[in-house]
């Protein structure tokens, strides 16, 4: 189970490299696979690439451990896959077309106290 910590500073990781439109997405007891996504957009592939690096290079820092990165080298679509929480960085035409907000439309957003 993430903390409240852990979740925002994978959200910060991602507000770093400037993702825009992010969103955390509560999945308990809709999903049977993960508890959260994590989802938000880069302007191009090179910005979904760095978010990502980021991500990478953070998450362990904040004992989130990734188990599976899918979506390079095209980086139009990321998914790191670290079990409980599952991120998504796509290209705006990407997030656009899959809409996972509105997919996941029973999730519940999570807001943090300090944000």
């Amino acid at each position: 189970m993430l903390t409240e910590k852990q979740l925002q500073g994978a959200v910060d990781c991602v507000e770093e490299k400037k993702g825009r439109e992010v969103i955390l997405l509560d999945l308990k007891g809709i999903s049977m696979v993960t508890d959260y996504f994590l989802i938000a957009t880069g302007n191009s592939t090179t910005q979904v690439k760095a978010i990502t690096d980021n991500l990478l290079e953070k998450l362990p820092e904040l004992d989130i451990r990734i188990l599976r990165v899918e979506g390079l080298p095209e980086a139009k679509w990321i998914l790191v896959d670290c079990g409980d929480l599952v991120i998504h960085i796509m290209t705006p035409d990407q997030r656009e077309f899959y809409n996972l907000e509105r997919l996941w439309g029973d999730a519940k957003v999570v807001n943090f106290t300090n944000t």
